[in-house]
C-alpha cells in the first residue's frame, strides 16, 4: 500500500529556528527542495492535492466526534492548500512573494484568494475562504463554533477542495 504522505524527524533546534523566523515548515521545506531540485511547480501542486484530501477526511472525521476545535482548524488547513494550489497553478503574484518568502501570510491567503476570484471569475472561492478564516478565528482558536457550526461552512470548504483537485 502506498503511503499518502512521509514523515521526517528534524532536530529540535533547527525546527525551533524555522518557527522563531515565522516560516510554515511545510512550505519551507516545499519550496526549498522545490528550488533545490528544479522541480516543476506543478508537482507541488501535486503535493499540495495530497494535502487537501488529508485534511479534508481529518476534518470529517473529527465533524463524526463531535470535535469542532479540530475539525475547524483541519477545514482551515483544507482551504489553505486549495488556495495556495490555486495560487500555484495560476502564477499569482501572491504565490512569488510566498516562494519568495518561504511563507505564506494570512494576508497572503486572503489576497490570493480575493483574486482568484476575480481570475476564475468564482466568487464561491473567495466567500470559501471567509468561512475557512471563520472557522480557524472561531472554531479553532477561540472555541466558540459547536459541530453545527462547523457543518454549515464545511459544505463550502469541501466546495473549494473539489474544484482544486
Amino acid at each position: 500500500m502506498e503511503k499518502e504522505a512521509a514523515s521526517i524527524e528534524l532536530p529540535k533546534i533547527i525546527y525551533e529556528k524555522i518557527q522563531e523566523r515565522g516560516l510554515d515548515i511545510e512550505d519551507f521545506i516545499m519550496y526549498t527542495l522545490m528550488s533545490i531540485m528544479q522541480l516543476d511547480p506543478s508537482e507541488l501542486a501535486k503535493a499540495r492535492l495530497e494535502l487537501i484530501m488529508k485534511y479534508l477526511n481529518e476534518a470529517k472525521e473529527y465533524i463524526d466526534k463531535g470535535d469542532s476545535v479540530q475539525a475547524s482548524e483541519e477545514l482551515y488547513n483544507v482551504m489553505e492548500e486549495c488556495i495556495k494550489a490555486l495560487a500555484g497553478k495560476y502564477n499569482l503574484p501572491e504565490y512569488q512573494d510566498a516562494v519568495k518568502e518561504g511563507r505564506w501570510s494570512t494576508y497572503l491567503l486572503g489576497e490570493a484568494a480575493r483574486l482568484l476570484s476575480m481570475v476564475l471569475n468564482e466568487p464561491r472561492i473567495n466567500d470559501a475562504w471567509s468561512r475557512a478564516y471563520g472557522l480557524h478565528v472561531w472554531g479553532f482558536h477561540e472555541g466558540k463554533y459547536g459541530v453545527d457550526y462547523v457543518k454549515i461552512d464545511s459544505p463550502h470548504v469541501e466546495w473549494l477542495a473539489n474544484y482544486t483537485v
